[in-house]
């Protein structure tokens, strides 16, 4: 175990310290684009065996904290794991993603899913226990859910989506019916949240990717009240641990994810970083943005793009990351020399100033 008693550079950052750089991690960092993973892969088909046996998924987590020793390791899970703990099955196909074969339709359906079971996730407390045993206060361990819109884009459709129809037909013609699912899922994923933070989650990052695809006042309606549902939830007993949010798109919503009652934004590509800084408001940290497709780029490129991001951003409240997950194909050491040359950030903006 590492042995320092340091506060890991990343709380101190989502806690709004001024620092020297800010850190660093990436979303997706463990995953298709490192070879070591792809040979696990090979060995072990079934994504979610690899996502819920915890040798598996604990060696994954921590295959980019030993290549390149970013300032975060997160939980290599699948924002789906909590659903069948309320009694809603799944499967991950390796070419299609999330399979739900029931999808929710009914409000039979919604009568019928239960309260949490949190006996089904000992897995994810193994994993989060020897992560943080692993790292020390080297990095922050990062815990993640889905917010409850994305979940229950996923449970309705049954499946990937790509116009969401099906969930919004529900909501524009029996929005009493979605709304209590909406709230069946929010008070699910803060009790799954809880149980991530007391199993060794020092941060949460929740992902809502799907919100973006909602109009601003379909997003006030139906995805922001059910986001700040689990955050207040989570903060009543764990004040101090960081909240973090997560759109895909999210450059029409931006204004309104700083409402959700989480600490951080994280900021996608779409938007420039100094015009969420000032969009998002001074008290309202985040982290991001750069496009992913930068890491397909020369080494010149990237360490500028690092820059100016970080100029933008400021020195306080700000965790560098992508503004969306690592690409397949992205080239290792591009990724590699991405972390060394944000660890050097400070020096970089001295000859750059």
């Amino acid at each position: 175990m590492a042995g320092s008693t340091q506060v890991p550079y990343l709380l101190r950052a989502a806690h709004g310290e001024v620092l020297d750089r800010p850190p660093v991690w990436m979303m997706r960092q463990a995953g298709r684009y490192m070879k070591v993973y792809r040979d696990l892969r090979d060995k072990y088909p079934s994504f979610r065996e690899r996502s819920e046996n915890p040798d598996i998924a604990i060696e994954i987590s921590l295959q980019p904290w030993k290549a390149f020793q970013p300032d975060g390791v997160i939980l290599f899970s699948d924002i789906l794991t909590p659903l069948p703990g309320i009694g809603i099955e799944f499967e991950i196909v390796e070419s299609k993603g999330p399979i739900i074969n029931q999808p929710i339709r009914t409000q039979e359906q919604i009568d019928q899913l239960h309260l949490l079971d949190l006996e089904k996730f000992g897995f994810i407390r193994e994993i989060l226990k020897a992560l943080r045993q692993e790292v020390g206060n080297e990095a922050a361990v990062l815990g993640f859910v889905g917010a409850p819109w994305t979940l229950g884009a996923y449970a309705i459709e049954g499946k990937s989506s790509k116009n969401y129809s099906i969930i919004k037909g529900m909501a524009f013609s029996q929005p009493a019916m979605l709304h209590q699912f909406l709230g069946k899922l929010a008070d699910a994923i803060a009790i799954y949240v809880r149980y991530q933070i007391n199993s060794g989650a020092q941060v949460i990052q929740m992902f809502d990717s799907w919100a973006g695809e909602l109009s601003p006042q379909d997003y006030e309606t139906f995805a922001l009240p059910y986001q700040q549902r689990v955050v207040q939830q989570v903060k009543d007993t764990h004040p101090d641990t960081p909240f973090i949010l997560y759109i895909s798109g999210s450059a029409g919503v931006l204004e309104r994810m700083g409402q959700s009652g989480v600490d951080m934004v994280s900021v996608d590509w779409t938007v420039d970083m100094a015009e969420a800084r000032t969009r998002l408001g001074d008290k309202m940290k985040v982290q991001g943005n750069i496009d992913p497709g930068v890491l397909f780029g020369s080494q010149a490129f990237i360490r500028d793009r690092i820059v100016d991001t970080i100029r933008k951003a400021g020195h306080k409240g700000h965790i560098l990351n992508l503004g969306h997950g690592v690409l397949p194909g992205t080239p290792e050491d591009n990724v590699r020399f991405f972390f060394e040359t944000a660890k050097k950030a400070n020096e970089l903006m001295a000859v750059h100033a």
